[in-house]
């Protein structure tokens, strides 16, 4: 047997041999102990696992924080033109805005309605009723109008063919399935400093397509918009950037919807560009000869910053 000494203070020798021989019983019964444990702790451990709706945590996108917006002087700006643009969610490149239809979401994503939807019911985003976002909207009276009942007249017969009218108060939900466009304002400029064509969306808006009763008939009154959101605005940007769009491909790096506004990943066409008389195209052109306009827009932008700088 091995002994090892421990110098004591005052010179005298301590044996520790006959000491860890004395201990070899209880770390005999400890280790027993943890061998019998280990399968109830691995139980525990998948237990937990069961809590989460996937295999992991999907943290990254909920933490992460947007990148600053770009500085710009003014005096650096040397053209510049406001464009107002749609975005049809019926089209299919566009269906990510309206997909999952689910209230609850899908594998944790919500479509970009309830989204919006759920942000101004907690009061996270600012909301205006005008493109320029000079004329605030309270987030719960816009609740309250969205969510008010619809009252009805109910005709009951009794027995003796008596009738009676009962008023009735049928709840009402936010639905996003009668969500079906996006309007966005954007202005395009050239830097002088750089001399390239930048991007910069000011505000965007959910559009739903407004249906009247009156009596039995139901009539059509066309595309309006629910409400503008700010861009600039750092809660909304932090919002986009917190939330994923499922885009398909490769879910475990679905880009966030700010990523998607910064990158302009979707289609829409040009219904409206600056001009004197603050008139939409709809207004001068139908048809064939709006859809030209529209496409002249998108060339013109496209070809300005290399037309300028050209000598």
């Amino acid at each position: 047997m091995i002994f090892f000494y421990i110098k004591g203070l005052r010179g005298s020798s301590l044996s520790l041999g006959p000491f860890l021989f004395s201990l070899m019983p209880r770390l005999r019964n400890t280790f027993l102990l943890l061998v019998l444990l280990l399968p109830f702790l691995a139980s525990a451990q998948f237990d937990d696992l069961e809590t989460y709706h996937y295999f992991y945590d999907r943290s990254l996108t909920k933490e992460q924080s947007p990148m600053p917006m770009r500085f710009v002087r003014e005096s650096d700006v040397v053209w510049e033109t406001m464009i107002w643009r749609t975005v049809d969610f019926r089209e299919q490149f566009n269906q990510f805005f309206y997909y999952p239809i689910e209230r609850e979401g899908v594998d944790g994503r919500k479509n970009f309605a309830y989204m919006l939807w759920d942000a101004i019911c907690n009061d996270q985003i600012p909301i205006y009723s005008d493109d320029e976002c000079k004329v605030p909207i309270d987030n719960q009276f816009f609740v309250k109008q969205m969510t008010k009942g619809d009252t009805l007249q109910l005709e009951i017969i009794d027995d003796d063919e008596n009738y009676e009218y009962k008023t009735v108060i049928v709840p009402r939900e936010f639905s996003s399935e009668t969500i079906l466009q996006l309007y966005i304002k954007d202005v395009w400029y050239v830097e002088k400093q750089s001399t390239d064509q930048w991007v910069r969306t000011l505000s965007f808006a959910l559009v739903y397509n407004k249906i009247r009763t009156v009596g039995e008939e139901s009539i059509a009154m066309g595309m309006v918009p629910l409400f503008w959101v700010p861009m600039q605005s750092p809660s909304v940007r932090k919002l986009l950037a917190r939330h994923e769009a499922y885009i398909e491909g490769n879910n475990a790096h679905n880009p966030s919807w700010l990523t998607l506004f910064d990158y302009r990943r979707y289609n829409g066409f040009v219904t409206r560009e600056s001009n004197r008389y603050n008139r939409d195209i709809a207004s001068y052109l139908i048809g064939e000869d709006a859809l030209l306009e529209s496409e002249r827009i998108d060339d013109m932008l496209l070809n300005i910053s290399s037309d300028m700088w050209e000598y």
